[in-house]
């Protein structure tokens, strides 16, 4: 087989493939054997009609397609790992030649993996540690825990506030006529917590237990019931209860209450500890995002539309897998927010343009550094995910293999390794100013919205949490 490939333009090239006559002559061959089972002729039962009948009454030209799209796969591949090149799109495959006794030759036209020319990556400056937990700070936690154990209790003489909860019935209607949903009894629904249309939690707020009103609101464009949307409707409220929440005292049975310690002083003590190493956990985070995303900024990089859908498509997965392993899906959420697909992937297609830009950048960088991965950091890697998982090993090697996903871990390994690489030649500056290093280009403007940088998303974590959800 002869493969030639000649770029044509930025990340497009075309691939000029020709195959021997002998292998077009054996997926003929195949191609028949597929065929016969499924013809009929006189005097012959299904499938032993002889090979020269068949190509007498139907022509060999019959086999063709069928030969096509056996020899054309392998062979394509083959192609693809003679001329070293990296697909992310389909191709477009256009045929030139197909007939007995001749070579196949097509072209096709092909998108691969841009190129990546690099800018500064070393001594880029990141946030110096900052692990110290401010009397202030341990006090926000403990009034978060406040809050968290907090009792609520009715209230009989005032009128609902924001954050209380309001037990009430609702009757809603639109144009007089009720509608699918809109009508309960007794339901509690906690103010501001904005779970209703847009509006109506507002016009709760300031009612007292027995009150009754006309909330009027207006359903929004996007909203899933598509006969409702842009609607105006009146609900009929009235108020059965008021409850607000009532925070417990500060105290040694409070220690007792949330924690393994009996007095409160031991308490603090540990939560400042658990604060401090959360902070910990948060600056390492801050520092490879920062050197992630200025090293993407400053490298040199035009993005293939199909890598950045690729992406998407793999984000609004893996999205569908969190959401499973929550009890709900993906069509629960969509209907809950009146959205649509096309609205998640727009939403998305900032971040999945910065994480395939990230993720060249790094994979570039680790091959000009020669950042190799060994075979026991590959299986250090399945040791780790089997105990976040509860699994064995060979359970996970199981469950990403029968997805496709056991190839990756050296990719996500490799990657990680390369993100370390950058923060341990980075330089500590104050927070204030960690972001760029001293020569760094600036960074480029943009319109989108500010994406969070993570490292390519994992799948084989994705397989695994798929798995567990079908469990």
């Amino acid at each position: 087989m002869k493969a030639t490939w000649e770029k044509i333009e930025k990340n497009l090239g075309v691939l000029e493939v020709e195959v021997e006559a002998e292998r077009v002559a054996a997926a003929l061959d195949k191609a028949f054997q597929k065929v016969v089972k499924k013809v009929n002729v006189p005097g012959f039962r299904k499938g032993k009609v002889p090979r020269v009948i068949f190509e007498s009454r139907f022509g060999v030209e019959s086999l063709y397609q069928d030969a096509i799209d056996i020899l054309l796969p392998e062979v394509y591949t083959e192609a693809v790992d003679q001329t070293d090149i990296f697909p992310v799109d389909r191709p477009e495959v256009d045929v030139e030649q197909f007939a007995k006794g001749q070579p196949f030759k097509f072209k096709a036209k092909v998108t691969v993996k841009p190129e990546v020319k690099l800018g500064d990556y070393k001594g880029i400056e990141v946030p110096a540690a900052d692990t110290e937990v401010s009397e202030e700070e341990l006090n926000e936690e403990l009034n978060r825990m406040q809050e968290r154990h907090a009792e609520l209790v009715v209230i009989d003489e005032e009128a609902a506030q924001n954050g209380d909860t309001v037990v009430i019935d609702f009757d809603g209607s639109v144009d007089g006529v009720p509608f699918e949903g809109g009508k309960a009894e007794r339901y509690s629904l906690e103010l501001g917590s904005n779970t209703f249309i847009p509006g109506f939690e507002e016009q709760v707020v300031g009612l007292a237990t027995g009150d009754f009103k006309d909330v009027t609101v207006t359903f929004p464009e996007t909203y899933h019931a598509e006969e409702l949307a842009s609607k105006e409707a009146v609900f009929k409220v009235k108020v059965h209860e008021i409850k607000r929440k009532q925070l417990p005292e500060l105290d040694d049975e409070f220690a007792k209450d949330v924690s393994e310690f009996d007095t409160l002083d031991e308490y603090k003590e540990d939560l400042k500890k658990q604060l401090q190493s959360r902070k910990e956990t948060d600056n390492k985070a801050e520092r490879e995002r920062v050197v992630v995303d200025q090293a993407g900024e400053n490298a040199e990089v035009e993005i293939p539309e199909a890598m950045v859908q690729g992406e998407v498509n793999n984000m609004v997965r893996d999205f569908d897998v969190r959401l499973r392993a929550q009890g709900m899906n993906l069509d629960m959420f969509l209907g809950f927010s009146g959205q649509t697909v096309e609205d998640l992937q727009e939403q998305m297609k900032g971040d999945a343009e910065k994480r395939v830009r990230n993720n060249l950048v790094l994979e570039q960088i680790a091959k000009v550094e020669k950042i190799e991965v060994s075979q026991e950091e590959v299986e250090q890697e399945l040791e780790d995910m089997a105990k976040a998982y509860g699994r064995s090993p060979e359970e996970i090697r199981n469950i990403l293999a029968s997805n496709g996903s056991l190839g990756s871990l050296n990719d996500d390994v490799m990657i990680r390794k390369t993100v370390q690489f950058l923060v341990d030649n980075a330089k500590e500056v104050p927070a204030e100013k960690a972001g760029k290093s001293e020569e760094a280009k600036p960074a480029k403007k943009s319109t989108k919205k500010a994406a969070k940088a993570e490292p390519k998303a994992d799948a084989e974590e994705a397989a695994v949490e798929d798995k567990q959800g079908e469990e």
